[in-house]
């Protein structure tokens, strides 16, 4: 006599029927579409070695992190080489989607899943290490502005480290594999989370929409252009920085409570432009002469003064950045209220020359103050990219 057991094995071991042979055969042939459905989303990548450091001309991850950190007391140029090896390392294994070197989970490396990881150095790192004859013109930390209401735990640092991904899980596993191996030379000083659209969602190259319903950086210099080129990439100065780029980081916290009751026309005119499509209300598709009232003399009239693009209009030709603004949701308090924003961030090659004029402008009048508050600050300078056989940052620590 057989018993249960011993019929469940015997049947296992013979196969169960033909039909369900064909069944699991079905199933098996969904899951491995189902795996290259994923290895092709996995093994998307982004370069690591090149003129410029990536994360900047690339189209937008759907997840990021933004991690400050402080040096530590006793930290010397040495020690910022040694760290600048780590990373080097650990960058140029995480955007190929393999494990960093003794990597305590290295069965979290999915894929690269267009793994970026960018680095910049703040005004604080160069008077640290007294590297201040190395800073590039321009580079300064932002004075204080009349709409600010910065907190400490979201502004400044000495180093930032970006992550970008398209997959929440490569993300943090690369951020938490960055942070361990800056253990030993820094501490974190503060890390904010973003997101944007997942891949597919729109457009390769299209604006990030953000959670007041505004189609954010409509106006951008285009990837690859002379444009973009003149705008956003160092040319001139210290070897370290030239091909790399200078970041305004601002944490805007949104006050979506009272912006939700407004109407589409109000909320169109506080901005300037169209919620649909991000049109200038003129019906134009963009700015590009800093004379608006030339350009428009029939019809900027349906712009109001107040309204944000006209704040934010370049007052003269080179008065532009280039914008990649991040959304960020932290929950909700007790009466529904949620804590929203922007982790807004601008590229330029001189920040007194680019981003001051503007902000100056946004400062005096901009009605969209009313329901936006800058809550977090920072500036950073982004070296050139990283050749083969180079390391991070190298030129400037010599």
């Amino acid at each position: 006599m057989i018993s249960r057991r011993g019929f469940l094995s015997a049947t296992a071991i013979a196969g169960v029927s033909t039909a369900a042979g064909a069944s699991l055969g079905a199933v098996g042939a969904t899951y491995a579409a189902d795996v290259r459905s994923q290895t092709a989303t996995a093994d998307r990548s982004e370069l690591f070695r090149g003129p410029h450091q990536a994360g900047i001309e690339t189209d937008m991850q759907a997840v990021t992190n933004f991690i400050a950190l402080d040096l530590k007391p006793s930290a010397t140029k040495g020690d910022m080489r040694r760290w600048m090896s780590l990373l080097t390392d650990d960058i140029d294994r995480l955007t190929k989607g393999q494990p960093v070197l003794a990597d305590p989970s290295p069965e979290l490396a999915v894929g690269a899943a267009r793994l970026t990881a960018t680095l910049g150095f703040g005004v604080s790192f160069f008077r640290k290490l007294g590297l201040e004859s190395k800073m590039p013109e321009g580079f300064i930390d932002l004075p204080s502005f009349k709409m600010d209401q910065l907190e400490d735990r979201y502004s400044g640092g000495d180093v930032l480290i970006h992550v970008g991904a398209d997959d929440p899980i490569v993300l943090a596993n690369a951020s938490r594999a960055l942070i361990r191996d800056s253990m030993p030379f820094a501490t974190v000083r503060w890390m904010q989370n973003g997101f944007a659209h997942s891949p597919g969602m729109v457009p390769s190259g299209v604006s990030h929409r953000n959670l007041m319903g505004q189609v954010d950086g409509t106006e951008n210099p285009k990837f690859g252009s002379e444009d973009f080129q003149n705008l956003v990439w160092i040319n001139s100065g210290p070897d370290w920085i030239q091909g790399g780029t200078l970041l305004v980081l601002r944490r805007i916290a949104m006050q979506l409570d009272t912006w939700d009751q407004l109407g589409t026309p109000e909320k169109e005119e506080v901005i300037g432009r169209k919620l649909s499509n991000g049109a200038p209300l003129t019906g134009e598709n963009e700015f590009d002469v800093p004379d608006l009232n030339a350009r428009y003399p029939n019809g900027l009239k349906v712009i109001p003064d107040f309204a944000h693009i006209r704040r934010a209009a370049p007052g003269k030709p080179g008065e532009r950045i280039f914008r990649r603004p991040f959304s960020y949701h932290e929950g909700v308090d007790a009466n529904g209220r949620p804590d929203v924003g922007l982790l807004w961030t601008a590229y330029q090659r001189n920040i007194e020359t680019q981003y001051l004029p503007i902000q100056r402008r946004l400062e005096s009048l901009d009605l969209l103050n009313e329901w936006t508050v800058p809550i977090g600050s920072a500036t950073f300078a982004i070296p050139r990219g990283v050749m083969e056989g180079e390391l991070l940052a190298e030129a400037l620590l010599l």
